[in-house]
């Protein structure tokens, strides 16, 4: 069993698209292109979060209008079938030993449901490991936002997909990855690839080695030649968790590999060689 908390809430509801434990129906997805989407802010006034995702609202979002509320007005326009919601919202997977919490970002819909478990969720997507600092993950929110945005378009436009295997479809583009230039930072790789080196050896295509301040500038300026990678794990901070692997067009905010795997002594919290040799077939 999966479990979506909202941050700093205690309201829980199951997630949708990595989970497919709720797939978007046809109705839904008509729905939601006649809402408006509320984007909900953090409550903590501090953070950096919110400064990013107006910015990556107001550069990439066209398909729905769209406007701005407060944490503590979630509750209350969430039970209106005109609005739709995109917010970060905790994720727990309970099958997992230790029950790591994960940033997600998700789209639903809202209506005049009991709780939030009644929700219907469009898509959800991992962003951090909850203790992660946020300066490890804001610069991504635009590309996720512009992914979610057209993962939407996708689905409608084939209704197919959402009850094939997501995954698959998205992996089917790894081929791909040959053509470009793949980014990797140093500190998301297994040790024994964590140089050109040892990456060569393996992975036989274009890649260079970047700091994530590369991976910014590659976001912003939509660089149709870039890859990068977007891992999401617990940062060395407990075993026991789930560690993310999803490799991401700069350009076009597709995704070219999704996979994720249990961390534990023999598959770190990182970007493993098995991973290397699935995409360089």
């Amino acid at each position: 069993m999966k479990k979506l908390i909202a941050l700093l809430s205690a309201t829980v509801m199951v997630i949708s698209l990595f989970s497919q434990e709720y797939l978007p129906t046809r109705e839904d997805l008509e729905k939601f292109f006649h809402t408006k989407t509320l984007v909900v802010l953090d409550r903590n006034p501090l953070n950096t979060y919110d400064g990013e995702i107006q910015d990556a609202m107001e550069n990439e979002w066209t398909i729905t209008e769209y406007e701005f509320i407060k944490f503590e007005e979630f509750e209350e326009m969430r039970k209106n079938p005109e609005y739709s919601f995109l917010m970060m919202v905790n994720v727990t997977f309970e099958k997992d030993k230790l029950n790591a919490v994960y940033k997600f970002l998700n789209l639903s819909l809202g209506g005049n449901y009991y709780d939030m478990n009644r929700m219907p969720d469009l898509v959800s997507v991992p962003v951090a490991y909850r203790n992660v600092e946020e300066d490890s993950y804001n610069y991504k929110l635009g590309i996720l936002v512009r992914f979610i945005q057209n993962h939407i378009k996708l689905i409608y436009e084939h209704p197919e997909l959402v009850s094939s295997n997501i995954f698959k479809h998205y992996n089917d583009n790894k081929g791909d990855i040959k053509q470009k230039n793949l980014y990797l930072v140093s500190d998301e790789l297994d040790k024994s690839v964590n140089s050109p080196a040892r990456i060569s050896k393996i992975y036989p295509h274009k890649f260079t080695m970047v700091t994530r301040e590369d991976i910014k500038d590659a976001i912003t300026n939509r660089d149709e030649q870039v890859v990068f990678l977007h891992k999401v794990g617990p940062e060395g901070t407990r075993l026991d968790a789930r560690c993310y692997k999803i490799l991401i067009g700069a350009g076009d905010a597709n995704f070219y590999y999704f996979d994720w795997h249990m961390i534990d002594n023999k598959k770190p919290d990182s970007f493993l060689v098995s991973d290397f040799k699935k995409i360089a077939k």
